[in-house]
């Protein structure tokens, strides 16, 4: 393949996913991932894409590398969420040790848990907040870098605070969950702390109504084969609820 030909395919794919990784496009055009940095230098220049921290995003939709905030998301699907923490819920057991992590999905959770004797880990300062009107859960913040549009924490204290600890029960959302590529985020900080909060965790509850099917962000958090349930909703194809299944993932819809 010519140079200009994988940089118009290059531009091609970035635009089309709306972010793709260094080492994802090194595999794809079989060269080495240095080649393709430079090939991203150059289409940068060329004002055809953004480059970011281990790929580059669509200069389109630069939006979508940004965090969304709370109040966004506390007011989308609020439905199926609701349906979903109340299911996410059940799953929690007296004595457990568990992470709630910044999504909306988490906080309404948060709200609904009873007041029984639990350790919750979380990096958001809503779901803590929520939580410490009840005197029998202990609440563990991780500290670190407050982002504004999420009220959460963030960064290498965030993470290295996770490194300590290791709990019963993750209970998470994301951006993105295709069945290829796995659970992934918009944000690459969120994107770091879900995947440590998975790495620290015995089992991983991912929280997702059905608009995040089949969507590819940019920061990848953990392949399927991570993952032990997916709580959606019944908007989701059956298709798709086979294929999780025949990922040994439990799956519950609501």
């Amino acid at each position: 393949m010519l140079v200009a030909e994988r940089h118009q395919k290059i531009a091609e794919l970035v635009n089309e996913r709306k972010s793709i990784r260094v080492s994802e496009l090194s595999q794809l055009f079989s060269v080495t991932e240095e080649t393709i940095r430079r090939d991203l230098e150059k289409l940068e220049r060329e004002n055809k894409l953004e480059r970011s921290h281990g790929g580059a995003v669509s200069l389109n939709s630069q939006q979508e590398a940004t965090e969304t905030s709370y109040k966004e998301r506390e007011i989308k699907n609020v439905t199926e969420k609701r349906s979903i923490a109340a299911e996410s819920v059940k799953h929690v057991n007296e004595g457990d040790k568990i992470i709630l992590d910044a999504s909306s999905t988490a906080w309404y959770m948060a709200k609904i848990l009873p007041d029984i004797p639990l350790t919750v880990l979380t990096n958001s300062i809503k779901v803590a907040l929520e939580l410490s009107l009840k005197s029998n859960i202990t609440v563990i913040s991780t500290g670190g870098i407050l982002t504004s549009r999420s009220l959460s924490y963030v960064g290498p204290l965030a993470e290295e605070s996770l490194n300590t600890y290791h709990v019963h029960k993750a209970f998470i959302s994301c951006q993105g969950f295709d069945l290829g590529y796995g659970i992934s985020e918009s944000n690459e900080e969120q994107g770091r702390i879900k995947k440590k909060i998975c790495d620290i965790s015995d089992s991983i509850y991912v929280m997702v109504d059905h608009t995040k099917f089949g969507v590819r962000s940019f920061s990848h958090i953990h392949p399927l084969d991570k993952l032990n349930y997916v709580i959606t909703d019944q908007t989701v194809s059956s298709e798709t609820l086979q294929l999780l299944r025949e990922n040994n993932i439990r799956v519950v819809t609501v």
